[in-house]
């Protein structure tokens, strides 16, 4: 039997990511593969826990959804340009972008602005409609304000989104992040 925080992970990205397909955008997911991924939670590693709660939401998803994943801090330890599109947003990614996160070895930092402004730049934020899911553990680590990244990507976007789902934050944390999604109209979830 799962474990309480695997339901509860899953639940959230699940509804992130429902939203999403609802909405019949393109979507990006940004994951923290930086090295406090390592950390445990219930005896399991928040990594582990991303993994199994993706691996179990991407089954359940629409084809159709045009959905791609980037992640930050899996090359590098110490760089804050260490993010990488690994999967470019399309249909039929599932399978692919499972493939991908359960390779992703996590050891930098915590790019969270620029990972969020890379990742609505891939989809097209000025021009298209566009949707971000982070799910990450931890606060930003490069100093940037993604509250403020977060309100002027809503203002100079089309009809630009991101969810956070949070992984082992505390309460406080969970607020600091919370804002990239509120500034943006979307769903702040803790996992």
């Amino acid at each position: 039997m799962r474990n309480l925080s695997s339901l509860l992970g899953a639940s959230a990205l699940a509804f992130c990511c429902a939203t999403t397909a609802l909405a019949g955008d393109k979507a990006m997911i940004v994951m923290d593969a930086s090295g406090s991924m390592w950390g445990q939670i219930d005896g399991k590693t928040k990594i582990e826990i991303a993994r199994e709660t993706l691996g179990d939401v991407l089954q359940s998803l629409p084809q159709d959804l045009e959905l791609g994943l980037m992640a930050y801090g899996h090359r590098e330890k110490g760089q804050c340009s260490d993010i990488q599109t690994i999967v470019a947003p399309g249909p039929n990614t599932a399978r692919v972008i499972g493939a991908a996160v359960n390779k992703l070895n996590p050891k930098g930092k915590t790019p969270l602005a620029e990972a969020v402004t890379m990742a609505a730049e891939r989809l097209r934020y000025t021009e298209d409609k566009a949707t971000v899911i982070l799910i990450t553990d931890g606060l930003e680590t490069c100093d940037a304000d993604p509250c403020a990244v977060a309100n002027s990507l809503e203002q100079n976007g089309i009809d630009f989104t991101a969810h956070v789902v949070g992984f082992g934050l505390s309460k406080e944390e969970g607020q600091q992040v919370a804002c990239i999604a509120q500034n943006t109209g979307g769903i702040y979830k803790e996992a």
